[in-house]
């Protein structure tokens, strides 16, 4: 089973965010990784860049396939893991910490309110899980 950690808030596409302040946190979930196998390149926005919840952000890409990212929140990227340029595996091997990706200084806050907790999320991954049986 995959790990999902309590403190975090998931999208239906296996994005997650850690919600600081005024700052979002986003990365893929462990189960995004296991499922695109090998990371190979991480396309990310540009600093500055305004991204909207639940649009595209960037892409994935791995020896089985490429993957768009989507946005958990709204907001204007304020950084961007520059050490997965050099280190896309990161993702692979620490999906929930150095693989991060962007942050972004959130516009809305109740675009939490729409994401899923932890327990939600679980559940999510059991349907999923079961409809690819």
């Amino acid at each position: 089973m995959s790990e999902v950690p309590e403190h975090l808030l998931y999208t239906d596409e296996h994005e997650w965010v850690l919600i600081k302040g005024e700052v979002g946190v986003v990365g893929i979930t462990d189960y995004a990784q296991e499922t695109l196998d090998d990371i190979v390149y991480v396309e990310l926005p540009e600093l500055g860049a305004a991204v909207r919840q639940n649009e595209q952000f960037g892409a994935v890409d791995s020896s089985k396939t490429s993957s768009e990212l989507f946005a958990p929140i709204s907001g204007e990227v304020i950084e961007i893991n520059d050490d997965l340029d050099p280190n896309p595996q990161l993702v692979n091997q620490d999906p929930y910490g150095k693989g991060w990706m962007i942050k972004i200084k959130i516009a809305d806050p109740s675009d939490s309110e729409r994401l899923m907790d932890a327990s939600a999320y679980r559940e999510f991954l059991e349907t999923v899980q079961s409809a690819e049986e």
